[in-house]
């Protein structure tokens, strides 16, 4: 029985090409869900009809995203867990987790994922996974562009791996290959 995998990404910022390339790479692992963590929901659509990219999706607003339509956080149920999506600028991830942490675990989550940073993390906080996939389209780490997918096996604790996106294709990455 195959383990249900998120895929998770973040800051396009218009990068299309970058970001065909990973929902090419999630179509073609058989991802069985995405979560768009905000800055670019609008390239979401178009690379994902460039690509047939055909997956559920639940995407949230960024700072540099104006559609008010798109919210600024969600709760999905997902693998029999409970993740809280938010870009991360509005609960001030750039000086820590705290309110991250505190709002995910109020919405009675199991993961908080996040964006805006353009920078890898992951962490486990009073038992609530924290992870920033980095960026897709404007990175700020030595992994360089990047997604991270969560597998979500049954009875145990969440899988992360992170993917760097090159031009001779996508690297996978588990989280001791890179300095965070």
């Amino acid at each position: 029985m195959k383990t249900p995998v998120l895929q998770v990404i973040s800051d396009t910022h218009g990068n299309i090409p970058a970001l065909a390339a990973a929902l090419s790479w999630g179509k073609k692992h058989r991802v069985d869900r995405l979560a768009f963590l905000g800055d670019g929901i609008g390239d979401v659509p178009l690379a994902a009809e460039q690509t047939g990219f055909n997956i559920p999706w639940t995407m949230v607003r960024g700072n540099g995203d104006f559609d008010a339509a798109v919210p600024y956080a969600e709760t999905v149920e997902f693998a029999g867990h409970t993740f809280f999506l938010s870009h991360g600028h509005l609960s001030g991830v750039s000086n820590g987790m705290e309110i991250l942490t505190a709002v995910a675990k109020s919405a009675g989550a199991d993961a908080a994922l996040f964006g805006h940073t353009h920078i890898p993390y992951w962490e486990e906080i009073e038992g609530i996974l924290v992870l920033n996939p980095g960026s897709v389209g404007n990175p700020r780490s030595i992994l360089g562009a990047s997604f991270a997918t969560i597998e979500c096996p049954k009875n145990e604790w969440f899988k992360i791996r992170y993917w760097e996106i090159r031009s001779g294709g996508i690297k996978g990455k588990t989280i001791k290959e890179f300095a965070l």
